[in-house]
């Protein structure tokens, strides 16, 4: 049983959770029946000192009630990970303005009447991105998804 510096010392609901779960151990191997242990589990309910739960435990071996073991401290949650994790600035920048520069260079063509060789444009500029950041750098967030759900798996 752990040390009990003085029993008139208050409990507090997490030493009264300890009791019940160390009594609930001692029914799951016989050492009392489901009568004595409602008795005893009243008895630890109402106790409000050290002394009042440590007599609940007197003619029983280990496992006891352990006393002042702090909870273990809730962690924060994982904080979400942007789907835009793993794309440089520039990737983005590009992703974002590529489909106005086709929607305004066939509005200009049109408004125009320029050469349709001015699509050009935009598609080389495509070509580009995809020589600086490879092929399927679109798709960058899907790669560095399923990387993630590896390392989670284990």
């Amino acid at each position: 049983m752990n040390e009990v510096p003085s029993p008139q010392l208050r409990i507090s609901d997490q030493d009264r959770e300890s009791a019940l779960t160390a009594l609930g151990e001692h029914m799951s191997v016989g050492r009392i029946d489901i009568d004595e242990f409602g008795e005893r589990s009243a008895r630890i309910t109402a106790a409000k000192t050290r002394g009042e739960l440590s007599e609940v435990f007197v003619d029983l071996p280990e496992p006891h009630p352990v006393f002042d073991v702090p909870k273990k401290a809730v962690s924060e949650p994982e904080k979400p990970v942007s789907p835009f994790a793993g794309i440089s600035p520039a990737q983005r920048v590009m992703g974002a303005l590529l489909p106005i520069l086709f929607i305004a260079t066939i509005v200009f063509i049109i408004g125009t009447g320029a050469s349709w060789w001015l699509i050009a444009i935009p598609i080389g500029i495509s070509v580009a991105g995809e020589g600086l950041w490879g092929k399927g750098w679109e798709n960058a967030h899907k790669k560095l998804e399923k990387r993630r759900r590896r390392e989670l798996d284990g």
